[in-house]
């Protein structure tokens, strides 16, 4: 059985962390931008070797979580390499995975080249080499996941990249060697529920902290395939689940168990495994978002129960209460008001 894993928290991490940090290369003297590029990238994501045909017009929006980065990157047109040399220099012993929103990408390996639209994901190994191409107008999401966490969840060894489909592009999509459609199908909702997680946390305005531990098992899944517990993929979807509904109020176990076809004893026993209840998970990401949104200087004018109205809470009197016990201190503390409730 693997070890209990809590749900990284404001209170894990502070205020600072929770906040997505911004690089772009605007501004930078043009001969260095792709120098200060590869030096942010290696910071935030993995080394890489970079190629412009020009000064580099790039932004990355970044998360970093103990177990994994998320990242937003707009760019120009340029390629990127992962040689040896830059492995033997900057390993990472990661998995990767890239979401193409918009704009055309080639990825290459030992395996091949892959051409990327829009809507699709390739899932990788850091530490094997690649290269990876770009048109103008590229924007992607990235998630990296450390190998170390997948303990227990599966063999995070990858012998070759993995392509998913996660959105409609409107071309056909091209299912790694060896993976059925059914299968194929069946990692897509996986790469959907990563895209969107993803992009709730990069967003440039508001955005929303990530529940660690559904990246991690949503990457496991899309590493995996078949090879991961069923345990992780119900766990995957059900943390996903509340995570695209986590601000309705009606949010509960029987409403999740039903979503990703589990009874409520099943879904009770798979979260039971990680020391965690689902009417707990559910108050700690409430908690977690309402943190994130009252310690944010572009929520506005909004009042504590606003905000606790907002993440699902029904009741601002239970919501401070929950809020002090969970992180220590007043709502109210974050925005110099009296007390909610009271």
């Amino acid at each position: 059985m693997p070890s209990a894993r809590r749900a990284t928290t404001p209170a894990d991490l502070g205020p600072a962390e929770l906040t997505p940090a911004v690089f772009s290369t605007a501004g930078l003297a043009a001969p260095r931008r792709v120098e200060l590029w590869e030096a942010h990238n290696a910071s935030a994501l993995i080394g890489l070797d970079v190629h412009a045909p020009g000064p580099l017009e790039a932004t990355e929006i970044n998360v970093r979580l103990p177990k994994a980065r998320i990242a937003r990157v707009t760019a120009s047109a340029h390629a990127v390499e992962r040689t040896r040399d830059v492995i033997a220099r900057c390993p990472a012993d990661s998995i990767a995975i890239y979401l193409a929103l918009r704009g055309d990408a080639w990825f290459t390996s030992a395996d091949g080249t892959h051409r990327l639209r829009p809507g699709e994901a390739v899932v990788c190994a850091t530490d094997q080499p690649f290269a990876r191409r770009f048109a103008g107008g590229f924007e992607e999401l990235v998630v990296t996941v450390r190998c170390s966490a997948f303990s227990g969840l599966l063999d995070p060894g990858l012998a070759q990249p993995k392509i998913a489909r996660f959105g409609a592009s409107g071309h056909p999509s091209h299912p790694s060697r060896g993976t059925t459609p059914a299968l194929a199908a069946g990692i897509s909702q996986y790469a959907r529920a990563l895209a969107r997680l993803a992009g709730r946390a990069t967003k440039a305005e508001q955005p929303v902290p990530p529940d660690e531990a559904a990246v991690v098992d949503l990457a496991a899944v899309l590493t995996g395939g078949r090879a991961a517990a069923p345990a992780t993929a119900h766990r995957a979807a059900a943390r996903s689940y509340i995570e695209d509904h986590l601000t309705s109020p009606a949010l509960g176990a029987e409403q999740v168990a039903a979503a990703i076809g589990l009874s409520e004893r099943q879904l009770s026993r798979v979260f039971a495994a990680e020391g965690i209840s689902v009417p707990r998970h559910i108050l700690t990401r409430r908690l977690c978002l309402a943190y994130s949104l009252l310690s944010s200087q572009r929520s506005g004018p909004q009042t504590v129960a606003d905000i606790a109205a907002r993440c699902g809470f029904t009741s601002a009197a239970y919501f401070s209460h929950a809020f002090r016990r969970q992180f220590g201190h007043r709502a109210s503390d974050l925005r110099g008001e009296a007390p909610a409730g009271g």
